[in-house]
């Protein structure tokens, strides 16, 4: 048996599996409380991690009807680019601010500044530093909480804070370390001249984890905390990753002609590559994968965030949300939304805001509105794809995930707008899965036996049959000309180059 954990902006999610049936056997989930403040602000406290971890341990545990003592190893998949930094005793010295925190948004500028600009950056690190990277919050912490700062002992990201607190080790891996802004994606080590930029009183080889290979082992899971849960003593950890990462690993996108595509709150499409991935916009996230080689990744910010919004102005719950989008015909007669109500990451627009487009006084109706914003949201997704060039062109089918994913109406909006197949791995909490199927390979190279990740995404990941969907020519075509309009919009609205 192998536990995956993922611990996600909004809940920690727990899945056990027993890899010699290919099966899942137990699942738990356990919500985590959000700290919101003026400025964007964004955190959470650590010890809401480890209280949902446990809850959703032992629902798993006892849905699955098992021992816990015949777990032999464990996977941690954790939100992206959050900053745990913890003093000299292990204790967080403040809440982790997490991706999605826009406060230290002015720190990120000044950063890119000081790395020579977006061309500085990319011959520098591989990727164009975002607000949301861990780099201008260590910076926004050193200016606004010095006293906080300068007890830094140890600078983490939140799948590696867990995988401290279940062996004791400060360590990480190049995927999720891809993400920080002080990690250079192509040599796939820290860049310490960068890290002195940001915190030159801190040591960076004393504050940031060790690195350790995807396939390695963090350690054994510590003896207290193997009571507490219930394990057998020699538990193994393995290196885990970032959620985009393990749920790359979660959908079989280990090799090249996959894509996985989140919808989201953010929403995220990434492609397995053998070599690193660097545009000259900076728009595509040069990450590393957890399975080795590289997960060029594109975050597009408004996706069910912005369905959710106008779904909630009429009062619907979710399914009469997606019978009014079934309802309307594609184009939402001539109704066109771009929903970046958050701004946007890709395309670069932090400080747009959202635009409804077309209407009158015939058009103007809940249905049009909700599958406009829907389309809106797809034709974003499709404009990131499209910068993943030959890796997105020589795609066979699309992965999706996410809470998008279930509606049946979205899936074929997806496979109409970007002309492939669309399916959803049988168990939705990819991240989850690819965290345990990852346990799962750190053990076996750990006893010796070899067994390659592969083997086990062969065995592990199945896909659902009845989500599977194909692209309809007609509809298919009138998107083509309904995305020509789309990025005709954006050019017009927000100067951004066809």
């Amino acid at each position: 048996m192998y536990v995956g954990v993922d611990c996600g902006t909004q809940s920690t999610k727990v899945v056990i599996v027993d890899v010699e049936r290919g099966t899942i056997v137990g699942e738990g989930s356990r919500a985590h409380r959000l700290i919101e403040g003026e400025g964007g602000r964004r955190e959470q406290a650590v010890d809401d991690w480890l209280d949902a971890l446990r809850g959703a341990f032992a629902e798993a545990v006892a849905a699955a009807g098992i021992d816990a003592r015949l777990i032999r190893a464990i996977g941690v998949s954790g939100q992206q680019h959050g900053m745990v930094a913890l003093d000299a005793e292990g204790e967080p010295v403040y809440p982790a601010k997490l991706w999605c925190d826009t406060e230290t948004a002015l720190h990120n500028e000044a950063l890119i500044e000081a790395l020579g600009g977006p061309r500085g950056c990319l011959d520098t690190l591989g990727l164009l530093l975002q607000t949301g990277y861990t780099a201008s919050k260590v910076a926004w912490l050193r200016e606004r909480h010095p006293e906080a700062y300068r007890r830094i002992d140890t600078l983490l990201l939140p799948h590696d804070y867990l995988n401290f607190w279940l062996t004791g080790e400060r360590v990480t891996e190049c995927g999720d370390a891809s993400g920080t802004g002080y990690f250079d994606t192509r040599a796939r080590r820290w860049h310490p001249e960068v890290f002195a930029a940001i915190a030159p009183e801190l040591d960076p080889g004393h504050v940031l984890p060790r690195l350790i290979e995807s396939h390695e082992a963090v350690g054994r899971v510590r003896s207290s905390v193997a009571r507490e849960l219930g394990l057998a003593d020699d538990v193994l950890v393995a290196s885990g990753g970032g959620d985009n990462m393990m749920a790359a690993i979660g959908t079989g996108n280990i090799a090249p002609g996959l894509v996985t595509l989140s919808l989201g709150t953010s929403g995220t499409v990434c492609a397995f590559a053998e070599a690193p991935v660097i545009d000259d916009a900076g728009l595509v996230a040069n990450f590393c994968a957890s399975s080795g080689g590289w997960l060029p990744l594109v975050c597009t910010m408004n996706v069910t965030s912005a369905t959710t919004r106008v779904r909630e102005l009429f009062g619907l719950d979710v399914a009469a949300f997606g019978e009014r989008v079934a309802s309307a015909p594609v184009g939402a007669d001539g109704v066109m939304v771009l929903p970046f109500f958050n701004g946007e990451r890709v395309p670069a627009l932090p400080h747009a805001t959202a635009s409804f487009l077309g209407l009158t006084s015939l058009n103007t109706t809940a249905a049009n509105l909700c599958r406009a914003v829907v389309e809106g949201a797809t034709f974003g997704m499709r404009y990131g794809l499209e910068l993943l060039g030959p890796l997105a062109a020589e795609a066979s089918q699309v992965r999706l995930v996410g809470g998008g994913a279930r509606s049946a109406v979205w899936r074929q909006i997806v496979a109409d707008v970007l002309g492939v197949e669309v399916v959803c791995p049988t168990l939705t909490e990819a991240a989850a899965l690819g965290a345990a199927i990852q346990a799962a390979w750190c053990e076996s190279a750990a006893r010796g036996s070899g067994e390659s990740l592969a083997a086990l995404c062969e065995r592990l990941v199945s896909l659902d049959a009845q989500t599977r969907t194909r692209p309809q020519p007609e509809a298919r075509a009138r998107y083509d000309e309904l995305y020509h309009r789309y990025r005709q919009a954006l050019q017009r609205h927000h100067a951004v180059a066809p």
